[in-house]
């Protein structure tokens, strides 16, 4: 617990407040921070634009890239450079050769930003989009079974979650990926709540697109994420946003092909500082420990918050078994509104916060999280159940 606490030290935020939102942003620690400022320093002092300030960059970008790419056990050049999740889904989304017969399958536990696509998609296409019913897969069935029931013939793309962001249900996304590639269905997965979470080997998966995030159980900043596109994937999607560092150029300047690489998906002008502290970010997240050992740290933290949350009145968790992921979500049974009680955490230093869809109150437990902030967070709900008693 020594190293824990001593580890901890590097996030200043966490210093003067009980965190529990790591499924929305993470906190910075504090050699990202300078790692920003430090390089937006050198580009200023070299010059912005600038020969020499490009040759300096390039390698540092590359060095990014290769972090990212260790997070996820792929080859670097599998890694686009985005903004976030849903910039990387939009990219697969919108890169794929529509045509009116075709078919979407997501479920019905994707983010807002993920079903609009879709939606736009459709109208835009005439592309049916069907939602199949994983939510109510957490505790009883199969969702293997239930995507079976919902692919087509014609599905020509399956999105889903690794992590559900509402339930934090982990779906088998490697038996899914089969039963698509066996379908003739490219799979898209929205990482955001996966990466940095769970032990990844996307070549294992077998996925065909993997949009994730930075900043949120990485730790790193706002505005930096990335999306893998398998080799055999490249080949059938065409670039959503054009720019020049997706082409390659001639002696005049004219584009003339795309990037043999995941380049080929990028713009230009990317927040070369921000990346320079997501990869500071990586780093520190390995010093502590393995992504296996990070993994069973938050499995435990989230095993015993599930229990002490199981051992109050008035509170049903949605998941009846210990979670296997960071989120942990649980519903008030007293017919108090659940913003009530997250504003009073809030009120008592205690970040957590509400989910729509299904209602609940979601709260994100890190390998960073401490035992006694749990015993805190279960305390406060305890003191909030007894005066909505009185």
């Amino acid at each position: 617990m020594n190293q824990l606490y001593l580890h901890r030290s590097q996030f200043p935020a966490l210093a003067n407040k009980v965190y529990f939102n790591y499924g929305g942003q993470g906190p910075l620690p504090q050699s990202a921070l300078d790692a920003i400022i430090e390089t937006e320093t050198s580009i200023q002092n070299i010059g912005p634009f600038s020969n020499e300030t490009y040759r300096w960059i390039s390698p540092q970008m590359q060095s990014c890239r290769e972090s990212i790419a260790s997070v996820l056990n792929v080859p670097s050049n599998t890694i686009t450079l985005t903004g976030n999740v849903t910039v990387g889904c939009n990219i697969a989304i919108w890169g794929i050769d529509w045509q009116p017969e075709d078919h979407i399958l997501i479920s019905d536990c994707e983010h807002p930003g993920v079903i609009a696509a879709t939606q736009e998609v459709s109208r835009r296409f005439g592309v049916e989009v069907s939602t199949c019913p994983i939510m109510a897969t957490l505790n009883f069935g199969d969702p293997i079974s239930v995507i079976i029931e919902n692919i087509r013939p014609n599905t020509r793309l399956v999105i889903l979650s690794h992590v559900l962001w509402n339930t934090g249900q982990v779906l088998p996304i490697d038996k899914i990926a089969k039963l698509c590639k066996d379908n003739e269905s490219l799979l898209l997965i929205d990482a955001a709540q996966s990466v940095g979470v769970l032990p990844l080997d996307l070549m294992d998966l077998g996925v065909d697109f993997y949009a994730f995030t930075g900043h949120k159980w990485l730790c790193g900043p706002g505005g930096v994420g990335g999306l893998y596109v398998s080799e055999s994937a490249r080949e059938k999607l065409n670039p959503t946003f054009i720019g020049l560092n997706g082409v390659i150029t001639n002696s005049q300047a004219q584009p003339i092909d795309w990037q043999p690489d995941g380049r080929k998906y990028e713009v230009s002008t990317l927040s070369n500082a921000l990346y320079m502290g997501l990869k500071s970010a990586i780093a520190v997240h390995e010093q502590w420990g393995t992504a296996t050992a990070r993994y069973k740290q938050i499995c435990d933290n989230a095993a015993y918050l599930w229990e002490k949350l199981n051992s109050l009145p008035d509170i049903k968790c949605l998941k009846n078994s210990p979670p296997e992921s960071g989120l942990v979500s649980f519903q008030l049974t007293n017919d108090q509104p659940h913003a009530k009680l997250v504003s009073f955490l809030e009120s008592q230093n205690i970040l957590t916060r509400t989910i729509a869809h299904p209602s609940c109150i979601r709260v994100s437990v890190h390998y960073l999280t401490l035992i006694s902030e749990i015993d805190q967070l279960i305390d406060k709900i305890t003191d909030f159940l007894k005066k909505s008693v009185i």
